[in-house]
């Protein structure tokens, strides 16, 4: 390109050509820059290369056109055109090179350059432009020319300009900067030649562009153009000394002009003068905002280091730093700024920064290529260009710190010239906690080392190094107190073994040796004194660690465990009252033994014994005597059974028993009624005779296929024998079953009733025996079932007692009786009462006297006309709790009738201790009254006794005119029957008593 300029001064006839040739030369120095060294951002390169040549183009058509010199200078438009071209060409390449790498742009640079070019451009408009745009002869054309060239020409160098200032000194820098200098002189002398009509090609002028072509070729040659769009260390943009200089001088010039031509005369440029000194103010202006922002962004960072130092602070691991860093980095960033954050722990490869070593940077942080990083970093970050890399040490790492590793935070790099400071800060911080976090892991290290040696030395384990020939090299201290002798170094470990398993044992060495896997056995050694001790022992091959070089056998005494575990499983399958076999236990051996009847074709059977009225001994006696008699029943049948059968307590008073490898049937029927038999005996207990009566259950394997089958049929035809009565036996049958389902999808009909409410009421009057009026009525509960029709309570209240929905049924049944008998006609505000059977378990649950009394006030019904009929079974025991609850009722003006009197558990006593009202003969005592003298006059006796206490009776089930007549007679007041009505539905009970009525 030098010879080239030279032959351009030497050939005139051709230096059109050799002109072009220069230009074209420096054009493709650019693209072989280019290529070469191969930039991160080659787009600004091309850029000023395009520019370069329309500049050439340009060129050598002003030259063809104005190569005679006699002919005044001209300039077509289209050339014109092409420069103008070339300067929005040139100046979106200089754009590029100052908005990346290392010239990276910052809002408060493009506002200083701004201050600065207007402060130029003022100066420049005043003492060049302004004059020749007055000139004479100017055509249109050449006065936006003398205007357009300047002002393209201050910006251009207001950008080279932007890119020496803030880019490190380097030889591309220098020449784009001389090459930019050598335009800006060759076009400003170029403006003036047109204007005087002397410039041709070939003049002194021409060295400027030279030195446009060849330095900005030069500069793209050079290795170190790539900086100018790399990443480099960021730089403080804090406002400096010289910078304040240059702004200050550059807001005095339009104060200044104004001035110089106040006091030469007439101000010619006051308009232009003014709109330059608001346009300087407002740059200033923001330049302020945007300081006062950055003053207040930057105290919003600090806050957040401070936070994010107080929660390092807390940190215990690296995962809670790496979090705490990773929620910093994010409040750090602009709001809606695109980042990522990686906290580079222990790598090797660290990430190459950009430059050479020898830049002289403040601080030790890079910006790096993602590219150039590790490769699971690199990774990670994908999808960003670039990432600011801050070493993790406590102190400075040029000055020796240890590295613990990386911080790296990938965004846009202004971004990341912003936070520079921020997250060094951020990186020593966690850099101090990860510091701190080592050293608690080292120190926790060395005290667990030193723990786990005195673990070693104080344990009761005996720990012990073998060597390949069983030969002991290491036991621990612990070894004195299971051997008697602290020194077994040299002894054979199988020396110390039982005579009886050394070989088992040796077998168990070669195989932990040879699998070279861990193993727990049992082994039993001989202890001080010749004691065997249980020992379980363990393994592990260690003989590749050069620290035990050995097989280590830990030895731990477990004698009393493995006693403890016998004992425990004994308990585990045996009943601890009278050592029989459990449920569990006797389950397991009914499963094996159907297994083995199936296979032998014998038969095997099972009993279940269930005691008769056990729960009243335990009761009236006490439960120390019913643990008696369980232990008396359990030696009575161990001696009915055969050694080779089994008992088993099932729980409570319930037994069962085993019986294997039977001939038929009937023997084991036989065992039944033996067991009934020996169990038909009284067990005397201390001063009593116990009854030890028992119904029994039979079932075989030939109705069962396996030993769940044959425990449930054990189980229905223990049921069938309660049914028959006290100690009997029942086999079982299939019948059983079909009852069994019958029963259960009643119950499953009973849950459905409940929850539709299919229960309907009858009414039965309850009247006088002398006038025949009727008094009451007793509400008697009808199922409407869909299927099976009405049923009587006889039909369903077993199961529902069973299952608990008694008490469901029991509050459906007092709320239709109350709402219905609030409705009954009545003589003069008397009516009658309603008289509605409650349950024992239903008069148990809590809360029921409140209940009745909120249901009698909903319904509107005096308590006087309710009667609650209670069965002789809940005044059993003497429950103190029961009876407050009848005298509250009574005291609330309900009255209570004992019902069914004399058939159950009562007692005559009850009437004198119990508050009632009403005793209810059963229609067992009035059947017989008209035939027996002696029903006739126990009938008498309790009429006459519930007379003297005050208590009104009712006789049930009176079905013929003579039995009316015999009771009134011996003083019963009133009765219900047939022979006066039968259960009424609703509509009809409400008809009987408007007849009364009339």
């Amino acid at each position: 390109m030098v010879l080239v300029g030279v032959l351009y001064y030497a050939i005139a006839p051709v230096q059109v050509w050799l002109w072009a040739v220069l230009g074209i030369s420096g054009v493709l120095a650019i693209e072989l820059g280019i290529r070469r060294n191969r930039p991160r951002r080659a787009r600004p390169w091309h850029l000023l290369a395009l520019a370069l040549l329309l500049f050439v183009v340009g060129d050598a058509a002003s030259a063809l056109i104005n190569r005679n010199a006699a002919t005044p200078y001209h300039v077509p438009f289209l050339v014109d055109l092409c420069y103008l071209v070339m300067f929005i060409v040139m100046s979106m390449g200089l754009m590029g090179l100052a908005s990346s790498g290392s010239a990276i742009r910052d809002r408060a640079g493009v506002l200083d350059a701004l201050t600065l070019l207007l402060g130029v451009g003022l100066l420049a408009w005043v003492i060049v432009i302004e004059p020749r745009f007055d000139t004479p002869g100017l055509s249109p054309l050449d006065q936006i020319t003398t205007i357009a060239y300047p002002l393209a020409d201050l910006v251009l160098l207001s950008m080279v300009l932007r890119i020496v200032v803030v880019s490190r000194w380097s030889a591309p820098v220098v020449l784009l900067a001389i090459g930019g200098a050598g335009m800006f002189v060759s076009d400003m002398l170029h403006l003036f030649a047109r204007l005087d009509g002397f410039w041709h090609i070939g003049g002194q002028l021409d060295v400027g562009w030279m030195l446009l072509y060849w330095g900005w070729g030069l500069a793209a040659l050079q290795p170190q153009m790539v900086w100018l769009t790399e990443p480099r260390s960021l730089q403080s943009n804090e406002l400096s000394g010289r910078r304040v200089v240059i702004l200050a001088l550059s807001s005095l010039a339009p104060p200044a002009l104004l001035l110089v031509e106040g006091l030469r005369g007439p101000v010619d440029n006051g308009e232009i003068i003014a709109i330059l000194t608001v346009a300087m103010f407002v740059l200033v202006l923001v330049r302020l905002i945007d300081a006062m922002r950055s003053h207040t962004q930057s105290l919003t960072r600090e806050r957040m280091l401070r936070e994010a130092g107080v929660e390092l602070v807390g940190s215990t691991d690296t995962a809670q730093v790496s979090d705490a860093v990773r929620r910093a980095a994010t409040g750090l960033m602009p709001r809606d700024a695109d980042h990522r954050v990686v906290l580079s722990l222990n790598q090797a490869d660290q990430p190459v920064p950009v430059g050479s070593a020898d830049a002289g940077l403040p601080s030790t942080t890079r910006l790096c290529h993602i590219g150039d990083l590790p490769e699971p970093d690199a990774r990670e970050l994908a999808g960003f260009d670039v990432a600011l890399s801050c070493p993790l040490a406590p102190a400075d790492g040029a000055a020796g710190g240890r590295r613990i590793g990386t911080l790296l935070v990938a965004a846009e790099e202004s971004t990341l010239r912003t936070l520079q400071g921020s997250i060094e800060v951020l990186a020593l911080q966690a850099a101090l906690a990860l510091a701190r976090i080592t050293a608690n892991d080292e120190i926790n290290r060395r005290d667990s080392e030193a723990y786990f040696r005195a673990l070693v030395h104080n344990t009761a384990d005996v720990i012990m190094i073998v060597e390949s020939g069983n030969e002991i090299r290491y036991s621990s201290p612990s070894a004195m107190a299971m051997f008697g002798r602290d020194q077994l170094e040299g002894t054979d470990l199988l020396d110390l073994v039982a005579p009886e398993e050394r070989e088992r044992s040796a077998a168990y060495l070669r195989r932990a040796r040879c699998e070279r896997r861990g193993e727990t056995t049992d082994w039993t050694v001989c202890g001080v004194g010749e004691r065997r001790i249980q020992v379980e022992v363990s393994t592990r091959d260690l003989r590749d660690d050069p620290t035990v070089g050995g097989l280590v056998v830990t030895l731990r005494d477990v004698t009393q465990r493995r006693r403890l575990e016998r004992e425990l499983t004994h308990r585990a399958f045996h009943d601890s009252l009278t050592s029989l076999a459990n449920r569990a236990l006797f389950v397991d051996r009914v499963t094996l033994a159907v297994d083995r009847a199936r296979r032998s074709s014998t038969i095997a059977g099972v009993l279940f014994i269930d005691l008769d009225d056990f729960k009243d001994v335990n009761d009236t006696l006490g439960h120390p005597v019913g643990d008696q008699l369980l232990a008396e029943v359990a030696e009575r049948l161990r001696g009915v059974l055969r050694p080779h059968d089994t008992a088993a307590r099932l729980g409570g008073d319930e037994f069962a028993a085993l019986i294997e490898d039977a001939a038929d049937t009937a023997a084991i029927e036989g065992v039944a009624e033996r067991v009934v038999r020996a169990l038909s005996m009284p067990v005397p207990i201390g001063d009593h005779l116990v009854p030890a009566e028992a119904s029994v259950g039979v079932a075989t394997t030939r109705h069962a296929d396996d030993g769940d089958e044959l425990l449930r049929h054990a189980d229905l035809a223990l049921y069938a024998a309660k049914g028959a009565g006290k100690g009997q036996w029942r086999r079982y049958q299939p019948a059983l079953h079909e009852a069994l389902i019958e029963r259960l999808q009643l119950r499953a009909d009973l849950d459905r009733a409940v929850a539709e409410q299919e229960f309907s009421l009858r009414y039965q009057p309850v009247v006088g025996l002398d006038g025949g009026q009727t008094v009451g009525l007793e509400a008697l509960v009808r199922w409407e079932h869909p299927a099976r029709g009405t049923l009587a309570p006889d039909e369903f209240i077993g199961v529902a007692e069973e299952s608990g929905l008694i008490v469901p049924i029991g509050a459906q049944v007092v709320r239709q009786a109350l709402t219905a008998a609030a409705l009954w006609p009545t003589r003069v505000g008397v009516g009658p009462y309603v008289s509605i059977n409650v349950s024992a378990r239903q008069f148990r649950t809590p809360g029921v006297v409140a209940d009745l009394l909120r249901q009698l006030d909903d319904a509107g019904l005096p308590p006087h006309r309710l009667m609650l009929e209670i069965v002789e079974t809940l005044l059993l025991h003497d429950d103190e709790e029961v009876w407050a609850d009848l005298a509250e009722l009574r005291e609330a003006g309900v009255r209570v009738a004992i019902d069914d009197f004399g058939t159950g558990y009562s007692s005559l006593s009850y009437l004198r201790q119990v508050s009632l009202d009403v005793v209810k003969l059963d229609k067992s005592f009035v059947g017989a009254i008209e035939t027996s003298p002696q029903q006739r006059a126990l009938v008498e006796g309790i009429v006459r006794l519930a007379g003297t206490l005050g208590l009104e009776v009712i006789a049930e089930g009176i079905e013929t005119e003579q039995q009316r007549e015999i009771l009134r007679d011996i003083g019963c007041g009133f009765g219900q029957g047939y022979l006066f009505s039968k259960p009424l539905p609703a509509p009809e009970t409400t008809a009987w008593l408007l007849t009364e009525l009339k």
